[in-house]
């Protein structure tokens, strides 16, 4: 564990940065947007740009990675990416900025996948489950940690693209100076949607609500705050709140859904995260601090959805297919999480910036509907049996190569449930 420690940290400690920058970028663009007087659809769609450069690249990096290595790919995709964010300052034109996020998106999908292939090979097989579970509790409080720093300096100006740029240039130096051996190349995913909604409807529409819910906020919850006449703190804390209300729950609520029928739990989670969202907007422009309160609820509730869907899915699945299978749902949810700000941003420009909380309840209640419809509309099943469920996994939205870590890939298991 010792030889383990000390390229883990530097791995870590660099994906921490990255995140951090991204979770800023998110805040500063929301921001500046806000000042420039966008509009909600044209901010989403500048949002939706990152989430489609970010698909994109999951099939494009891989393909350049094998062509010039991971060393040069990194090295040539992390220098751009640190350029990116100065690039915003230079011309506030809407068109410039979608540009801009969708090279950004290819960039970093690019570096996650080094940097996700490099813990692939400094983790070994046993340990694979523990660093799996460090990667995605770093990324979380990363990504919440992010959201505070736009209080730093003037938010509306230079400051916080720089500190961007200055974040993703020092998460650099611990990921090139860890030495670590060249990794396989990593294969683009494929996308068997047929395949995959026979294998699972709910699974499959989960995913792409997951990333419609997780997309919309990401993009569209700074706007949403200034618009309510939240302060500039108070954002901030909606923001975080929810995001580590996100990583809290996962745990309870993945053990919940190992001990009764997976799809039921994840009907009831998204009729509770529906309610919590609907109150969110009716209480948005009177009641800062009890937002924040539902939002500590909200992702609590809304980011294990795509950890359940996915985890609903590799029931239904053999061990040695559990990595194609979550491969494709991680696509769907960055297919959702692109549509999803423009959507969102297209309903607030329609009825204001607080129904971005009705844009959320409309997703998971046409999600709990679809769960009811393919699930036969039966009674829940409190009491059934586990023998065959899979673990539930703390899961967030990386790149491909991450799922290579995941615990349950080639765990043994029984024969799949005949569930969909």
């Amino acid at each position: 564990m010792g030889k383990l420690l000390i390229p883990l940290a530097s791995l870590l400690s660099g994906v921490g940065l990255l995140v951090v920058g991204t979770g800023l970028m998110f805040s500063a663009i929301g921001a500046q947007a806000g000042l420039a007087n966008f509009s909600g659809l044209v901010t989403g769609l500048i949002m939706s740009a990152y989430f489609a450069g970010f698909v994109y690249g999951t099939y494009a990096c891989p393909a350049i990675i094998r062509r010039v290595g991971h060393i040069r790919a990194f090295a040539a995709m992390a220098s751009i990416a640190s350029c990116l964010p100065l690039l915003h300052v230079l011309w506030l034109t809407p068109w410039f900025w979608g540009f801009l996020r969708f090279v950004t998106g290819v960039c970093l999908v690019g570096l996650y996948i080094v940097v996700e292939s490099w813990l692939n090979v400094v983790a070994t097989s046993d340990q694979r489950g523990k660093v799996f579970a460090a990667y995605m509790a770093v990324s979380g409080l990363a990504m919440a940690l992010g959201q505070w720093l736009i209080l730093f300096g003037d938010r509306f100006g230079f400051v916080p693209f720089a500190l961007v740029s200055i974040l993703f240039s020092f998460a650099l130096v611990p990921i090139t100076l860890t030495p670590v051996n060249e990794p396989e190349p990593v294969e683009a995913p494929k996308l068997g949607l047929v395949a995959l909604f026979a294998i699972s409807p709910i699974g499959v529409i989960g995913a792409v609500a997951s990333g419609l819910l997780s997309g919309a906020f990401y993009s569209l919850g700074h706007i949403f705050g200034q618009g309510v006449g939240f302060s500039e703190r108070g954002i901030a804390s909606f923001m975080a709140a929810t995001i580590l209300g996100g990583a809290v729950m996962q745990w309870p609520i993945g053990h919940l859904s190992d001990r009764f029928d997976r799809r039921w739990v994840l009907f009831w989670v998204c009729l509770a995260c529906a309610t919590v969202a609907g109150t969110g907007y009716y209480l948005a422009r009177e009641y800062e601090e009890s937002l924040i309160f539902l939002g500590l609820l909200y992702g609590g509730l809304a980011f294990t959805v795509y950890g359940l869907s996915v985890a609903h899915v590799n029931d239904l699945v053999e061990p040695d297919k559990v990595l194609e299978v979550t491969g494709g749902l991680l696509l769907l949810h960055g297919l959702g999480a692109t549509a999803g700000p423009t959507l969102g941003g297209a309903l607030m420009d329609l009825m204001g910036p607080e129904s971005l909380m009705l844009y959320f309840a409309g997703v998971l209640v046409l999600l709990a509907l679809c769960i009811w419809r393919y699930a036969g509309g039966g009674r829940v099943a409190l009491g059934e049996s586990t023998s065959h469920k899979s673990d539930y996994v703390m899961m967030g939205a990386g790149s491909q190569a991450v799922l290579k870590m995941d615990p349950r890939r080639g765990a043994s298991a029984d024969a799949p449930k005949a569930r969909r």
